[in-house]
């Protein structure tokens, strides 16, 4: 490594993002086609070509914020900043979603029979799989605190096992959620209900998995004592995006399986 005479991180040139943008292609491409034509090769493609580009860009993040010492204050400050406006950008994407939901459902239309939900539509109980959805995550909250305040103590088995629990509620929330999909008595396509709905709570349910994928690493590189009780803002980040999963979550039950049932 050359010496340098300033605390800032200048990036070495990377494949990645070109083999990303590649693979997002091919994956939207390949949904078409699957859709379409009911071939899921392209889709195949597409999805293997995005995994590997994760895995190895995530390991080259790894090293230069481990072993190669890249990662100053000054860099993991703007870090920090950088996940704020990404969460800031997620906030705005829900909000989305729900302008949609509130939109329809606080004055409908002749079209949905003038009521909410909309006229043929049977909601769902929010008493019941909702409400132990909302219990999975809220200590699922719990559980990433715990992991964090042992990171910041040192304690590392604490750490790894209140990882580990958190990992296994957020799966165990994307199988409920799955079930009561599964049993769901509307679709998508039922209207404007169905398809908030899904949108709402189905892109909820992938950045619970994309949340899950970011936690399982940080137990990887926790068991592997990567983590210190200084320097650890790879699970900082993925605390607050875990966090900020589970208050969309709230305004999600609140609105659309209680309110809007």
């Amino acid at each position: 490594m050359a010496p340098q005479a300033h605390p800032y991180h200048m990036v070495d040139p990377s494949p990645w993002p070109l083999t990303g943008a590649v693979g997002a292609l091919v994956l939207t491409s390949g949904l078409a086609v699957w859709f379409h034509f009911h071939s899921t090769l392209p889709l195949s493609l597409g999805v293997a070509l995005l995994v590997l580009t994760m895995y190895q860009w995530w390991r080259d993040i790894v090293r230069e914020g481990t072993f190669q010492g890249h990662h100053t204050p000054p860099v993991q400050k703007g870090l920090r900043y950088g996940m704020i406006l990404f969460i800031t950008s997620e906030v705005f994407f829900f909000l989305g979603f729900f302008w949609a939901f509130y939109h329809s459902s606080l004055a409908p239309t002749p079209e949905l029979g003038a009521l909410w939900p909309p006229a043929g539509i049977n909601a769902l109980n929010p008493f019941e799989v909702p409400l132990l959805n909302t219990a999975v995550l809220l200590a699922s909250g719990v559980t990433v605190t715990w992991a964090h305040h042992s990171i910041m103590q040192g304690k590392r088995e604490q750490a790894v096992q209140s990882l580990a629990l958190t990992i296994f509620l957020g799966v165990y929330f994307s199988f409920l959620q799955g079930l009561e999909y599964h049993e769901a008595p509307f679709t998508i396509a039922d209207g404007v209900y169905g398809s908030t709905f899904f949108v709402a709570t189905g892109f909820h349910g992938l950045h619970v998995l994309m949340g899950t994928t970011f936690l399982a690493v940080c137990l990887l590189r926790q068991a592997q004592y990567h983590f210190t009780t200084l320097h650890h803002f790879g699970f900082e980040a993925a605390a607050w995006y875990w966090h900020f999963v589970d208050v969309v979550w709230l305004f999600l039950y609140v609105s659309i399986y209680w309110w809007g049932s």
